[in-house]
């Protein structure tokens, strides 16, 4: 019992993963946005936040999420290093703040935002962020200006720079308004938080986030990509087809050994300890701080309270 309270008071004490909760203590100055290229006028930004995906050409810039407000003219500053076009399409993979955050900022400047239907009402009303084994977080809601403009339930397509931009609803995944986006001619996938490479991801289950959603999300996303698919992770770096196949195989090999001694009957507190999916934390690099709060996530969501 003992060693089952330490485990959870260390999770409390963990960081929030550069979310909304946490911008007080981030240091934005020493951010450096770096710009990867992947081809065919696709970039993946990175700086503090979930990865940016950003299409240019001449029909004007598209990008995918835009991390915390004060790396706005960053981002805008990277972006200007590539194309002199403005930025004419923000799309949200989903509502959090480490990729919604310059929403407010890029729509003021006349930037279409565009997420799926969920993304706009997690936006406009206070939320409660829940960490399994933390204290709940209070997110209050955003200004009107930071709304998605444009929403769609299960798809939308956007043909632009020479290219077509498919982007498919995944239903709880990471959260419950979670998008993927299909680069067609590019052959270039974002996934959004549905992926966190070689680490446990972070799963909303207080806005309508699973474990079972998060292992359909990769499956359906596989099911678009072949051998040369570029894969642009929520967090993480640039991957391909077989890195998101090993990530999706290791998030069912953990909720299936959870599951089993969920259904041996053991607790929450037994499960812990028994370390079921320890192999994979060493893999990952990952804390027995962390292991054990992926436990309790998996845990709550096979239907464990």
């Amino acid at each position: 019992m003992r060693r089952f309270a330490a485990v959870i008071t260390s999770i409390v004490a963990l960081g929030t993963l550069g979310l909304t909760a946490s911008l007080s203590a981030q240091n934005f100055d020493a951010v450096q946005i770096r710009a990867q290229s992947l081809g065919g006028g696709i970039y993946m930004l990175m700086g503090q936040g979930g990865n940016i995906g950003l299409s240019v050409g001449e029909d004007g810039v598209f990008i995918i999420d835009d991390q915390f407000a004060p790396l706005t003219e960053k981002i805008l500053a990277a972006i200007a290093e590539i194309t002199s076009e403005s930025v004419r399409f923000v799309f949200n993979t989903h509502w959090h703040g480490d990729h919604t955050g310059g929403n407010e900022n890029l729509g003021r400047t006349g930037a279409l935002i565009v997420a799926h239907k969920n993304v706009r009402v997690r936006l406009s009303m206070d939320q409660v962020l829940e960490r399994i084994g933390r204290q709940p977080a209070e997110t209050p809601a955003v200004p009107s200006a930071a709304w998605p403009v444009v929403t769609f339930t299960e798809d939308v397509t956007f043909h632009l720079n020479d290219d077509e931009l498919h982007a498919f609803h995944v239903e709880n995944a990471h959260t419950d308004g979670d998008a993927i986006v299909h680069f067609k001619r590019a052959n270039v996938v974002h996934m959004g938080d549905t992926f966190f490479r070689d680490r446990f991801p972070f799963i909303d289950t207080a806005t309508g986030g699973s474990i079972d959603g998060m292992i359909a999300a990769s499956g359906t996303a596989i099911a678009v990509m072949d051998a040369e698919t570029q894969v642009i992770p929520g967090h993480g770096s640039l991957s391909d087809r077989e890195d998101l196949r090993r990530y999706r195989d290791a998030l069912k090999t953990m909720r299936d050994a959870v599951a089993d001694l969920m259904e041996q009957g053991r607790s929450l507190e037994q499960i812990v300890a028994a370390r079921p999916i320890r192999a994979q934390a060493e893999a990952w690099g990952q804390s027995e701080a962390a292991e054990a709060s992926f436990v309790a996530t998996i845990h709550h969501g096979v239907g464990g309270h």
